[in-house]
Formats: C-alpha cells, structure tokens, sequence
C-alpha cells in the first residue's frame, strides 16, 4: 500500500503531555454541596477541591436559595444527582413514576421474577365494590400462577434441553420465556419495585407531576419521593461504622465522640431543592377542561379501526398541537382525532391549543404535547405490558392515553395453541369487573385491567430514534409483542421512505426463535 494511502494514526497522548490539566474523580460529597461546588466554577476561579474544602451544608443551602429559587438558575439542580428506591407501589404507579424524559433506573422484571409473591395495591373501596375488587385480582392472580406453570411445561415439551446445556439454565430460560407469556394475566394493581438515579431537578418535576396525579396511590408516592428527598437517607455503611465507634470508645471516648459526629451524621440528599416541590395546578386544570374539549370535538363517535402502528403523515403546526392535547383525553386515535380537527374553523382549533396554555403559570413549563415538529410520529396500539418496554425510550416524546378495556386485549399463540381457554375467561372477567367499579371510582377501576389489555401512546422521534428502536426492539431475545411493533414501525418508514430502508439492521419477528436463546 502506497504510503500516502495508508490512515494516518494520531499520536498516542501521554498522562503528561499536559501537565496544566488534572481530572480527578470525587467522591463523598452530598449532593447539594457537590452541585454548589460544580456551580462554583461559573463565579469563582478556585478548583473543584477548593471549593469543596470551604462549602459545608448551611453555604449550599444559602446558595442554592439564592440562586435557583430566587433567580431562577435551575440548571444549577441538574448537578446534584440522587439515588432512590420505590418499593412495594403498582404497576400502575410504576408507570406513572418512571414517565419522566430525564430519568434513569431500573423496574423489576416481569421476565425474571414471580410477581405474584409482592402481593397487589387495595385502594380505597367498600362494601361489594371492595370484595369484587378484591376477587378479580386474587381470580388473576391464580391464572397467572396456572398459566407460568402450564407454558413452562408446554414449551420444555417442545424445546427439549441440549446436551451441552445445563439443567439449571435450562430451567431458568424457559421460565423466563414462561413469564414473557403469563404476564399478560397480571394486574395493575401487581406490586413492583424499581429504583432510579435521577438529578433534582428532574426529581423537583417528578414530586410536583405526582402530586398532582388523578389517582391517591401516585399523589402518596409523590409525597413519600418528596419527604426522602428531604429526609435522612439509608446509609449502607451504618452498622458497619458503629461497630467501629464501639472500639474506639472503649479505648479513647472523647475520639468516638468526635468520629461520631464526623462519619454518621445524618445526611439528606436534597433537602432544599425539593422543598417547594408542590402539585402543579397548571396541569391539574388544564387535565380538568381538555376532556371536555375532547368530547365536544368527537362528539360520541365511535373509535375507528385502526393498524397496530401508524406513521402519521406531515401536517401544519397548530393542527397537530390541538390534535394533540386532545388525543392524551380520549382513546381515538390520532388520525380520527385529526380529522376532526381539521374541520374545525381556524378559530376553535385555537381555542383548543389556549386551553393548553391557559394556566400556565410563570415557571411552569408548557405541557408535553407541545413537544411537536418531529418528522417520525407513530400512534402505537399495544397490550400495556409491551407499552412498559417501549416505555423505556425516552429519547423520544412520549404522549399517553389512559388505560381502558376498549380496545379488547392480545392473546400469546403459545395460549392459543396449547388451548388455554380460561385465559379468554379471565379477561372478560376483568372488564366486566372494571365496568362494574368504575361506577364507583373510575381511578380504582383501572387496577384490575390486566397487561394484555392495550393502549394508545402517541410517539414522537427523530429519524435516529426510529432506527435504534426498530434495530433494537427486532431482536430475536426480545418479547414478541413489542417486536412486532419495532418491526412495524420500520415496514411503515420503509413504505413512506424506501430508498432509507437498507439502513435498519432489522429481525423479521415472522421468522422462528431458538427460545434457549436470550
């Protein structure tokens, strides 16, 4: 190979090639002090050491006053990150904690745990309504239990162990794919537990979106997330240091007095920026009208049939904000609601996007659904179980409808095949349960709909997003639901853009799966 042709390689770069620069990791600063030592660095010239050196709380929360509620720096709360665990909530609770766009963390998987051993939420009913409530979720829970051990046994009858495998993998890769079919049983009302490593800004939004949820369950959650924000967090080497102090009070008392004080002081994580964390009446209101304003505009049509996954065509703005703000209010989908929308006069469609704006007070961010531009929105149609894994891609604008029975609910071919019919039996159990107590308490109601059951999420991305989740989702390991809709939404940018298609790295869902692997 000619020299001049040859990839030129940079020079390799040596620890000491600039000794002017220092990074250095740092490590056992609470939050609040670590931000206010990083947000030093646009007002002062010491070093991050330095500043650490001087702070101590009573400075960083005067700081922290001053300048993010006071002046209203609250990129200063993006430098404080906390970790958090929310145990024992539903799934339900789950899905409304984790619908953050700038949250990070981890659920318990319905893959890889029996969920029918963390029990379920009981919310507030009475008398009948409480005992029916009560037994759709125990009559769900024993299909769940029946169907993990019949769909193990059906699919080791038709995958038999290699030999180079050994049981116990065996075993546990079944199960999992076992799990991945009998979820479908489980409640919303299943408990769960999840924990999440999130900044305090997004954890200041979080408390306030909470707090002003429409169902009991998550407004506690969003106290309780406030209140350990605010109080003294678990510290892991606790027993440990008072073992510790125990020796060294026996041989100089007035030294374990002072390591005492020094090494278990209680630490909170972020006491001041989220102590004016409050329920957001901007979005409680504008939850109250837009409703309405959805109901008058389809007028008791009934919901269109309508495909698994939509890629909606280009549209001007203000047709598709109002569309929007609409669609998160009702369950049609996104083009029937269009539709309407476009023959509205130019006047009601603004009148629509006022209502979203209306109460909007000085700090309040404006709602998601005014996220809009993106040229890839799909209007996704899928059990709630596969929407919990979609869920999990934030890089996108995600807009939720509620979780109802109307759109029926997703059967496994695997229950199809075996001839599981109390499977059918069940959920029609569960909708005539759900019918029968949102008379009483529509939010309650929503606990028994089972995860086969499916909703409509509006989602908006760019073209990068749209490949990364159809490459993703497509593989082979995944759950079969949510690959069908990865592998949707690539069929319908390839049909709208074909010469983009060569680009996706896709698996044809269609094609058959070795199920031992993962």
């Amino acid at each position: 190979m000619p020299e001049a042709a040859k990839t030129q390689q940079p020079p390799p770069v040596s620890a000491e090639s600039n000794s002017a620069t220092e990074v250095y990791a740092v490590y056992g600063a609470e939050p609040e002090v670590q931000a206010y030592a990083m947000a030093k660095y646009s007002r002062s010239a010491l070093s991050m050491k330095e500043s650490l050196r001087e702070l101590n709380e009573q400075k960083a929360e005067k700081f922290l006053n001053t300048f993010y509620f006071q002046y209203g720096h609250r990129s200063i709360a993006d430098l404080a990150h906390v970790a958090l665990a929310i145990e024992k909530l539903s799934i339900l609770a789950a899905i409304a904690v984790v619908d953050e766009q700038r949250w990070d963390g981890q659920e318990r998987s319905t893959r890889y745990q029996d969920f029918k051993r963390g029990g379920y939420f009981l919310p507030d009913l009475e008398g009948d309504t409480a005992d029916l409530y009560r037994e759709t979720i125990q009559m769900l829970f024993a299909e769940y239990e029946a169907l993990s051990e019949k769909m193990w046994r059906y699919l080791a009858e038709r995958t038999p162990r290699p030999d180079d495998m050994k049981p116990e993998a065996y075993e546990r890769t079944l199960k999992a794919r076992a799990f991945d079919i009998s979820r479908y049983l489980l409640p919303l009302a299943t408990n769960t537990s999840l924990g999440q490593i999130v900044n305090a800004r997004t954890l200041e939004t979080q408390v306030s979106r909470l707090l002003s949820h429409t169902h009991p369950e998550v407004r506690r959650l969003g106290a309780l997330l406030k209140e350990a924000g605010r109080g003294a967090a678990f510290n892991l080497n606790q027993e440990a240091l008072r073992g510790l102090m125990a020796e060294i009070r026996e041989t100089a008392p007035q030294l374990a007095d002072r390591a005492e004080r020094e090494l278990m002081k209680e630490v909170r994580v972020a006491p001041t920026l989220v102590k004016y964390a409050e329920a957001n009446l901007y979005e409680m209101e504008t939850r109250r009208e837009l409703p309405q304003a959805a109901a008058d505009v389809m007028a008791g049509a009934k919901i269109a049939p309508a495909p698994v996954v939509d890629l909606l065509d280009d549209e001007p703005l203000e047709i598709e904000l109002a569309a929007t703000l609409l669609y998160e209010h009702c369950h049609y989908s996104y083009r029937q609601i269009r539709e309407q929308v476009e023959s509205l006069s130019a006047s009601r469609r603004k009148e629509i996007i006022d209502l979203g704006v209306r109460h909007r007070g000085r700090h309040d961010e404006l709602l998601r659904a005014f996220s809009a531009g993106q040229r890839f929105r799909f209007d996704i149609l899928m059990d709630i179980g596969g929407f919990r894994d979609m869920h999990r891609h934030r890089r996108c604008i995600q807009i939720g409808q509620g979780f109802t029975t109307a759109h029926s609910y997703d059967v496994p071919e695997e229950v199809r095949d075996s001839g599981a019919s109390s499977y059918d039996q069940a959920m029609v159990r569960a909708a005539e349960a759900y019918a029968d107590i949102a008379h009483v308490s529509p939010e309650a109601a929503e606990y028994v709909i089972p995860l086969a059951y499916r909703k409509r999420t509006l989602f908006k991305m760019d073209f990068a997003e749209a490949l990364y989740i159809s490459e993703l989702r497509t593989g082979p390991g995944g759950h079969i639901s949510y690959r069908r809709v990865a592998y949707a939404m690539y069929e319908e940018v390839k049909r709208r853009y074909p010469a983009l298609a060569s680009y996706f790295r896709v698996t044809d869902p269609r094609q058959p799966v070795d199920l031992l692997k993962r």
